[in-house]
């Protein structure tokens, strides 16, 4: 009889795609909409670059043979997020050469009767609110390593997959956002309107210093904040659900503290929100559905295989 042979889970998983996919599709669109081509430059090399490094781990990295290669196989796709986000400051202009800003304005006033953040500025500040919603939002950094890091300690490599996959999701779909649809948000366009100054002893000086050491001009529109954070509270409902109930605030808070501390309009959190929502939904709906199938048919083919030895 020959010796059976190990079953091996399904080389190129939901999250492989989308990464590879999203890298792609921005050196197509960048070589279709970038003019001067020489200007994107650098975000070509990116793109192509981390497509070439993502394909290499997933031929090469077998995460079987030990938690060290799981670590890299699985959670490569967390590790490419910051770039991925700093490539979009370079992109911001590639369809239009203007921000749309106003037009946010004036839907929100028409629809609250005031604008949010302004009506905020001269009438709500207080220093530790501003501070409480500010640790919320300074959340969002520990948000991600936060769930990845237990969950993978944990084995729990499926749930992992699908995560990831979601915050792909999120992510990918709010990129690409920023320049079909560029805001600044309202701490430039709105600058000149404020009263006051958004104080805070130490929280508000951390959000402060990351924002602007880090973040991106333009962007706001939508929140990639809070679509992420939503999705990992979603998950955590679904699998941690202890964890979940002391997460629920600070995700509220997360998303009121982008438009207490100017960094976005309400129309930005909705629209983030939703686009989490919409992820986490695909990603269990469609994705995982998919890999499933995949893996089982690769099972019944490896068992078949057996069966006849």
């Amino acid at each position: 009889m020959a010796e059976a042979q190990p079953i091996h889970s399904v080389r190129f998983h939901p999250v492989d795609r989308l990464v590879l996919g999203y890298c792609l599709l921005m050196v197509v669109l960048l070589l279709l909409l970038g003019r001067p081509l020489t200007a994107y430059t650098g975000e070509l090399l990116f793109y192509l670059g981390a497509a070439l490094v993502s394909a290499l781990i997933i031929r090469y990295v077998d995460e079987s043979r030990s938690r060290g290669h799981a670590f890299l196989r699985l959670l490569y796709p967390a590790l490419l997020f910051t770039f991925f986000y700093r490539m979009t400051g370079g992109q911001m202009s590639l369809l239009f050469d203007t921000f749309f800003d106003r037009q946010v304005v004036l839907f929100e006033r028409t629809i609250f009767g005031v604008n949010p953040t302004l009506y905020i500025d001269q009438h709500l500040l207080n220093v530790w609110v501003t501070e409480i919603l500010s640790f919320c939002y300074f959340c969002y950094y520990l948000i991600l390593p936060g769930f990845l890091i237990p969950v993978f300690l944990r084995r729990d490599d499926r749930i992992l997959r699908d995560y990831l996959s979601a915050a792909c999701l999120t992510f990918f779909v709010s990129y690409l956002l920023f320049w079909l649809y560029p805001v600044e948000g309202p701490r430039w366009f709105l600058a000149a309107e404020y009263v006051n100054h958004v104080e805070g002893p130490l929280f508000r000086k951390l959000v402060v210093f990351v924002i602007d050491n880090a973040a991106v001009r333009g962007g706001a529109m939508p929140s990639s904040h809070t679509g992420v954070a939503l999705a990992t509270l979603i998950f955590c409902f679904r699998y941690y659900r202890s964890v979940a109930w002391w997460l629920l605030p600070i995700v509220v808070g997360l998303a009121l503290g982008t438009v207490w501390g100017r960094f976005h309009y309400v129309s930005d959190v909705v629209v983030g929100a939703a686009i989490g929502v919409v992820a986490v939904w695909t990603v269990w709906k469609y994705l995982d559905h998919r890999a499933t199938v995949a893996h089982t048919s690769v099972v019944s083919k490896t068992l078949r295989t057996q069966d006849v030895s």
